[in-house]
C-alpha cells in the first residue's frame, strides 16, 4: 500500500475531523492509505517536554513518517493568518531532512479551520506551503472541477480545503466542506500514483 502522510495540529478538534475526511478521500483510491500523525503542543513558558503517546487520537509525527510517506497532507487552524505554532515547531525541525532532500518530488496539500469566514484561511494555507516548496514538494490545490468549490457559503478555496468554525469553534463541517476535503484526499492520492507509475 502506497501511504500518505496526514499530519495536523488541531486544538478544538475542527482541523482532525478534516484530516477525517481527507484520509477518506485518500483510501478512496485503490492501493492508497492514510497515515494519520499530529504534533503536541508548545508551551508559552518554556520549552517543555511532551509524552511520546497523546492521551487521545493519532500518534504524534516523528521525523521518519515525514521521510517514509509517498504524498503529504498538512493541516492547521490559523494564528493570525499564519499556521499555528506546534506545527511550524514540527516543521522547523526538518532541517536534515531538507538536507537530504528526501521530500523532493512527493506531492502535499494544505488544510486550515478559522473561526470567521474572513480569519485568514488563504494566507493560512500559503503559509503552510512555503516551507513545502522549499523541501521540494509538489503542491496540490482544489480545481474547480470540484462542483462544491463554487457552492460554498463557509469554507473553501483552491489553495486547500478550509472550515469556518466559529467564534466558539464549534460549528460542525458543512457539506460542502466535508465533500472539498474528501475531493483533495483523492487527488492527492491520485497524483502521488500517477507519479509512480511516471517513475517505472
Amino acid at each position: 500500500m502506497t501511504e500518505i502522510l496526514v499530519l495536523y495540529y488541531s486544538r478544538y478538534g475542527n482541523v482532525a475531523k478534516m484530516a477525517q475526511q481527507i484520509s477518506h478521500g485518500i483510501e478512496s483510491v485503490t492501493g492508497c492509505k492514510a497515515r494519520i500523525r499530529t504534533v503536541p503542543p508548545v508551551s508559552t513558558v518554556c520549552e517543555s517536554t511532551a509524552d511520546n503517546i497523546p492521551e487521545s487520537g493519532p500518534p504524534f509525527a516523528t521525523y521518519q513518517d515525514l521521510e517514509e510517506c509517498a504524498g503529504l497532507a498538512l493541516g492547521s487552524p490559523t494564528r493570525f493568518g499564519n499556521m499555528a505554532a506546534p506545527l511550524k515547531y514540527f516543521l522547523d525541525g526538518t532541517s536534515d531532512i531538507w538536507f537530504s532532500g528526501k521530500l523532493i518530488g512527493k506531492p502535499a496539500a494544505v488544510f486550515t479551520s478559522t473561526a470567521s469566514l474572513h480569519g485568514g484561511q488563504e494566507t493560512t494555507l500559503l503559509s503552510m506551503m512555503l516551507p513545502l516548496l522549499h523541501h521540494g514538494m509538489i503542491i496540490v490545490g482544489v480545481p474547480y472541477s470540484v462542483p462544491e468549490l463554487l457552492t460554498t457559503s463557509s469554507g473553501g478555496t483552491p489553495y486547500g480545503p478550509s472550515h469556518t468554525a466559529g467564534q466558539n469553534a464549534d460549528v460542525d463541517l458543512t457539506a460542502e466542506e466535508k465533500q472539498i476535503c474528501i475531493a483533495l484526499g483523492k487527488r492527492l492520492a491520485e497524483t502521488v500514483l500517477d507519479l509512480e507509475r511516471g517513475r517505472e
